[in-house]
């Protein structure tokens, strides 16, 4: 992330006496990704989880995420020895590219800290885009409000840099979902359609579920091979799946993933996003046609369920 892409300004209220108190801090980012890629970065736990923790020092375990309104996520906030720190968060409203409303309630040892209102407004082009968050802070222990302005400021850098690494393909397949998702969970058919056009599967092993992989070579139509490694962090069915794409059996990490299917009208709004480890590799892919490759593979995938 290039740090003048973003504009910082936290606003509070008025200093309270008592300790614990009301604040409110708004934040705002201009982020150099489309509006479209900011609101899945944003909302996607696959990427949640990639910009949530802070810091390098804090590690973030996502124990439910259910991103839908009345769904609700919730986290532990890990600093080596020193107490765990749940959040629980709760969609109030989901309006794509526009706006989020959420509560968040934090959490030590089962006694509350803090709960909050989150409201993002979301704003921008096909190039660029904006977001500005509004958190309504009631704070029942002192030092809260700074420690959200340094979470949000710093959870906020994460994500712009995140969105600006971040792949979104979407297609509305003619099916209904629990056929498309079929097609994708079964080990039979998955590698019958996956690839670009003309490229072929050969699996090594697979098990699609949760904690499982699919370890299998691509083959290009002139024959070169380029190994893959899914890993399966979560399996919603019918809803969605997150997995870690390895360059190889147990090789380096190339992204972090997760696909969604939405009814449509009887149809699919198949939606696969991909956060690009680093941001050179995210212009490597876009130079060798990672979007149109990866457009060509939902397209394969609409043709294999439709034809059945």
């Amino acid at each position: 992330m290039t740090s003048n892409l973003n504009t910082r300004s936290p606003t509070r209220a008025a200093p309270d006496d008592r300790k614990g108190g009301f604040a409110t801090l708004t934040f705002k980012r201009d982020v150099a990704a489309p509006l479209s890629v900011l609101w899945q970065a944003w909302t996607a736990p696959a990427a949640r989880a990639v910009w949530a923790a802070p810091m390098p020092s804090v590690t973030v375990e996502f124990l439910e995420a259910d991103t839908r309104v009345g769904g609700r996520e919730v986290s532990l906030c890990k600093v080596k020895g020193q107490p765990d720190i749940r959040c629980e968060c709760g969609w109030l409203e989901l309006l794509p590219a526009v706006r989020s409303v959420s509560y968040e309630v934090i959490s030590s040892g089962g006694v509350t800290q803090s709960a909050a209102l989150v409201t993002a407004e979301f704003s921008g082009t096909d190039e660029r885009s904006r977001l500005v968050v509004t958190v309504q802070l009631s704070s029942l222990a002192e030092d809260m409000e700074a420690g959200y302005r340094q979470g949000f400021d710093a959870g906020l850098d994460n994500l712009a840099g995140v969105a600006e690494r971040t792949m979104v393909l979407q297609r509305v397949i003619k099916a209904p979902r629990s056929m498309v998702w079929g097609a994708w969970m079964n080990p039979e058919t998955l590698p019958q359609w996956w690839g670009p056009d003309g490229f072929s599967c050969r699996t090594q092993r697979i098990d699609l579920r949760k904690g499982g992989e699919w370890v299998f070579d691509m083959i290009a139509p002139d024959g070169t091979i380029f190994p893959n490694h899914h890993l399966y962090v979560e399996v919603r069915p019918e809803e969605r799946l997150g997995y870690t794409l390895l360059w190889g059996e147990n090789g380096p990490k190339h992204a972090d993933a997760w696909a969604s299917f939405e009814d449509q009208d009887g149809a699919t709004k198949v939606t696969l996003g991909m956060v690009l480890n680093t941001a050179a590799e995210f212009q490597e892919a876009k130079g060798f046609g990672a979007v149109e490759l990866g457009l060509q593979t939902l397209g394969k995938l609409e043709r294999f369920v439709t034809s059945r």
